[in-house]
């Protein structure tokens, strides 16, 4: 029977390669184990006055202060997350010469074709849009700026999810699973399992994310810290390996169309304006060239 695993030195021959350019918080020492993001209950939301506007309190205060918070009550049942889960741990059990061929690995297209008829994923993708438009929705009036820019420019096929994970690997906790990186959206909403792994940088070093398989994680993407011009924060974040155990993860990344200007809600601005594509194509340029992405710093007024 084929192997599910990809070829390794093809694959992985990147983790082998030194980078010009690093993380300026790669070496900082890990200073937390388990650390818990801000809980925030989504269900105030539809409540009386009061509570609600507590809730959009605690996100934007979140969102401003560590770029990370998680929620309950998001509106995705835990029979769907379950079913979720197990179809993703399915498929990343297919013999990998399956999913090359269906592009799987290179495609949007073919992933959104594999998945079609993966009713428990599609359930968890129309649950996420909405929620993403939601939490954008709280983030902008809290600026006192126009909400409906993300009805406008954040839809559905702009938007995309992404599945991982992460083998086992014997060198860990040593070893990456995802380098140290900045999400280049408006918002991210990741479901983890119980294993583990998330590190973000917490007051100039890292802390370890306590797992939680029954909320959602959300975080600040570089579009939203330069439409906010700074209120809002995108936080360097990570993925460490298990010596033991494989992790999975199902993220949405909450994305415009190439075409949207993105630009300072208020004056003056921190940042010129540029197009997603234009940013996009800029992360693309300098992690070819310097092995590592620059992002927001490229564009500062």
């Amino acid at each position: 029977m084929d192997s599910s695993e990809p070829p390794f030195l093809k694959t992985y021959s990147t983790l082998f390669e030194d980078s010009t350019q690093k993380s300026v918080h790669e070496n900082k020492p890990l200073v937390a184990a388990d650390y818990e993001l801000p809980l925030i209950d989504l269900s105030r939301l539809s409540l009386g006055d009061a509570d609600r506007r507590q809730c959009e309190r605690e996100i934007a205060d979140a969102a401003s202060q560590l770029g990370f918070f998680q929620v309950v009550n998001h509106g995705v049942s835990p029979d769907v997350l379950a079913r979720m889960h197990h179809e993703q741990v399915d498929l990343f059990r297919q013999p990998f010469s399956e999913k090359a061929d269906e592009k799987l690995m290179n495609l949007p297209v073919g992933f959104h074709r594999f998945l079609h008829c993966r009713s428990p994923t599609e359930e968890f993708v129309e649950v996420v849009s909405d929620l993403a438009q939601r939490i954008a929705e709280v983030l902008a009036d809290n600026l006192g700026c126009k909400s409906d820019f993300f009805t406008e420019n954040c839809l559905p096929s702009s938007c995309y999810l992404r599945m991982n994970r992460y083998p086992p690997c014997p060198v860990a906790p040593e070893a990456y699973g995802l380098v140290p990186h900045t999400d280049s959206d408006f918002l991210t909403i990741l479901y983890q399992d119980q294993q583990g792994g998330l590190q973000l940088v917490k007051d100039g070093s890292w802390v370890s994310v306590k797992p939680n398989p029954d909320v959602l994680v959300v975080n600040i993407g570089d579009l939203f810290q330069a439409w906010s011009n700074g209120v809002y924060k995108s936080i360097e974040h990570r993925v460490m390996t298990n010596q033991k155990f494989e992790r999975f993860s199902v993220a949405y990344f909450f994305c415009p169309s190439y075409d949207t200007v993105i630009q300072g809600c208020c004056e003056p601005s921190l940042y010129r304006e540029f197009s997603f594509e234009e940013y996009r194509e800029q992360v693309q340029q300098d992690v070819k060239s310097t092995g590592s992405k620059v992002g927001l710093p490229r564009f500062l007024a």
